[in-house]
Formats: structure tokens, sequence, C-alpha cells
């Protein structure tokens, strides 16, 4: 590997030992075997750098995602059994130890101490929702217009958002992909236990 590849998997490590705000250039380096000139060179701040240390994290974990891929996706795309299949290999990746979706909560909690970490991976968000509707939905990323990624996508982004933040606070009653879905077909249906509020 080159020095960017180097570095790349440095700030990998770096990120899933320490997280964004304890990992120093200075861990960096020790844990790529490069020097503090190879980062300014290779992604101009520290801050990229750990941007896309965590976006290749995520898509490295988002594989996990695709129900379709590992012959888990039942239903037509768009379904709710689709959605019920999709949900739960994101919530598998919640339960496993030190998840690295602790990551996204110390953005939120901290992105203004993190400005640089912060709007970089602000760039990356639409490529993200894009990648949920490809899922959920069946499409090729290719084929998800930009107005389809902010709509239907920030929809998907701020569920995952939510659901990283419930299972952070407190993984024993965070909601699992069957609550998940019922929540939603009682959004689409209208159903409630009670007279519509007015």
């Amino acid at each position: 590997m080159g020095h960017r590849e180097d570095l790349l998997e440095g700030a990998k490590r770096c990120l899933l030992q320490k997280g964004f705000a304890r990992t120093t250039a200075r861990d960096i380096v020790k844990e790529s075997g490069t020097n503090l000139a190879s980062i300014g060179y290779h992604y101009g701040s520290k801050d990229a750098l750990l941007a896309q240390a965590y976006v290749t994290l995520v898509e490295e974990l988002s594989d996990a995602f695709d129900a379709e891929a590992a012959g888990q996706a039942p239903g037509e795309p768009g379904s709710l059994e689709r959605f019920r299949a999709v949900w739960a290999n994101v919530v598998a990746t919640m339960r496993e130890p030190g998840s690295l979706w602790r990551l996204s909560m110390e953005i939120v909690v901290m992105g203004d101490q993190l400005p640089g970490v912060r709007d970089e991976l602000a760039r990356a968000q639409r490529e993200g929702a894009r990648g949920f509707v490809s899922l959920l939905m069946g499409v090729p990323e290719e084929k998800v217009t930009d107005a389809t990624a902010d709509t239907l996508g920030g929809f998907y982004t701020t569920l995952m958002l939510g659901l990283i933040a419930q299972w952070t606070f407190d993984p024993r009653t965070a909601p699992d992909a069957d609550a998940l879905t019922e929540g939603l077909r009682q959004v689409v249906e209208g159903v409630t236990d009670g007279p519509p509020v007015r």
C-alpha cells in the first residue's frame, strides 16, 4: 500500500479505538507508519481524512444491510417485507459490541467542535440517502434522482439516525425491525389506538 491507503487504514483503526475528538494527527501517523506531512498532501487535513475513514467504514458495514445480496429479501422492492428485511440487517449491526454507529452520535453531539469532520460528512450524506433508496426500492443508485435522495432518502436517513440514537442510549428498549415495520404500517394505514388527534 502507498501512504494514502496506509493513512486511511490507520485513521479507521484510530476512529474505532478513540473516536473523532480524541484522535490526533500524531495518532494516525503512528498507527499508519507514515508522517505528518503526508496527511496534508493526500487528504488536505486531519478532519478530511477522518471523515473519509468514517465513510469507508460505513460503506464496508453497509454491505450487511443488503438483504437481497444476502439472499434474505422477501417481498417486492418498496414493500413492507423488504423494509423489514433491510432494517433487520441494519439493527443487527447495532447489536454488535463496539458498533461503529457510536461515532455518528459523537458527530451529532460534538459537531460544533469538529466542524471540518461535520462538513465533510454532510457532503457525503446525500450519497448515503441514495444508497438507502437503492436498497429499499430495488433501483440502481445511479438511477436515484437528487429529489428522491433528498425526500425518501432523507426519510430513511432520519430513521437511521433516530435508530442509532436509541440503540446508543438504551439498547434494551430500542426498536427492532418488527417494531419499525409495524410503526410504518400504522402510519401508512392511519391506524391508531384511539380517536384521531384534532
